[in-house]
């Protein structure tokens, strides 16, 4: 059991409260059974990393395996228009909305539901609050997204979970009244007054502050430049140090040079046993062997919250990236809440509702804002 020291401040009440949050061994690592011995050079004192799925991982990367498809299914190219459907696939589309119908076609459905509960909101980022872009340092977040997430922030708890790394995230909203969880909840800051100023626990400026996996930093940044370097050969290939986690970008990479793309990666990622590597929308992710992720995020910030155990709060999650399947299954586990898949496309996922697009996401939220605070009394709104 490990014990981690946090602080929460309670912006509603304006009072900053210590807590210390229980967070089990086996929550985050492997049991015994799983761990191998430590690595020669490898990061020390982490105890608990998981092998036992790394050859079907790497497996699945093979070119005739199914990893390649799996890249075209969850990165499709183009997608059609409702107009161009096929009457198979218009059946299937009408299915999938039956069972994942629109969150704002049902959106008093959900108000009604969590009468008498905490709403706290978790939101992905690129592709749920800014539109996906071909280069991800551009996918800047519209003004009125901006200031839409702002009152919500003002309305109900409000995080950002991303495989982005943190700063980053934080420099693309910057809204310091938020919790961000960035690489995939591995690097957690709750909000804080100065967003200029590093947050020190305990001292001037106080905010929950997690970062369950901090021993892996030297390997992660190992691993950045030689995959820097390899992958120099396939135009449109980007890198990016996400601190806790490293992205491989495929966007503007041509369909064609996926295999030898998914390859080039395997190739140094097969050296280091204590990471893992998966993928998301149009991504490669490379990840510590450290059973957390973003459904572990939403429970830690619950936990963190107030809400472990209670009965009275009403979690809302939307994303629109494979990674976001981990908290929709979260939710469901819980039945507490809903999940939201952002997507033009039927897709499997464990999400109770569907918004098309970022605009649609901007609109539901608005929509929150405009219950929680209607017009007249939204003076008292805290801004």
């Amino acid at each position: 059991m490990t014990n981690q020291n946090v602080v929460i401040s309670n912006s509603e009440s304006g009072i900053n409260m210590s807590i210390t949050v229980a967070v089990s061994n086996s929550s985050i690592f492997a049991t015994t059974a799983q761990k191998p011995p430590p690595a020669p050079g490898g990061c020390g004192g982490g105890g608990g990393y998981i092998s036992i799925s790394r050859t079907k991982i790497l497996k699945d990367l093979d070119v005739n395996g199914g990893w390649i498809e799996s890249m075209r299914a969850s990165s499709p190219t183009h997608v059609k228009s409702l107009s161009s459907l096929s009457a198979a696939d218009d059946h299937h589309h009408n299915s999938w909305t039956l069972h994942h119908p629109s969150a704002l076609d049902m959106f008093d459905q959900i108000i009604e539901a969590s009468k008498g509960k905490q709403i706290v909101m978790f939101l992905d980022y690129d592709g749920t609050l800014s539109p996906i872009v071909e280069d991800p340092d551009k996918a800047f977040m519209s003004e009125a997204m901006r200031k839409t997430v702002k009152k919500l922030a003002s309305c109900f708890p409000t995080a950002i979970v991303s495989g982005r790394c943190r700063d980053k995230v934080y420099g693309f909203i910057q809204l310091s009244e938020l919790y961000y969880a960035g690489s995939h909840g591995m690097d957690i800051k709750g909000p804080t007054k100065s967003s200029k100023s590093e947050v020190v626990l305990f001292q001037d400026n106080k905010a929950l502050l997690f970062q369950p996996a901090s021993e892996f930093l030297p390997m992660i940044d190992e691993v950045y430049q030689k995959l820097v370097e390899k992958i120099k050969s396939t135009p449109g290939a980007k890198v990016e140090n996400n601190k806790f986690c490293i992205s491989v970008h495929f966007r503007c990479v041509d369909e064609k040079q996926w295999n030898n793309l998914a390859q080039e990666v395997k190739s140094v990622v097969k050296d280091y046993p204590k990471l893992r590597l998966t993928q998301g929308r149009k991504v490669l992710e490379i990840r510590p062997t450290i059973k957390w992720d973003k459904g572990k995020a939403l429970e830690f910030l619950l936990e963190a919250l107030g809400y472990a155990n209670c009965s009275n709060v009403f979690p809302i999650y939307i994303g629109d990236d494979r990674t976001d399947e981990d908290a929709f299954k979260v939710l469901r586990e819980r039945d507490e809440g809903f999940g939201i898949l952002v997507s033009k496309v039927p897709k499997d996922t464990h999400a109770s509702y569907s918004l098309r697009e970022p605009s649609e996401v901007m609109q539901f939220l608005q929509r929150l804002v405009h219950w929680k605070r209607p017009p007249l009394l939204r003076r008292h709104c805290r801004v």
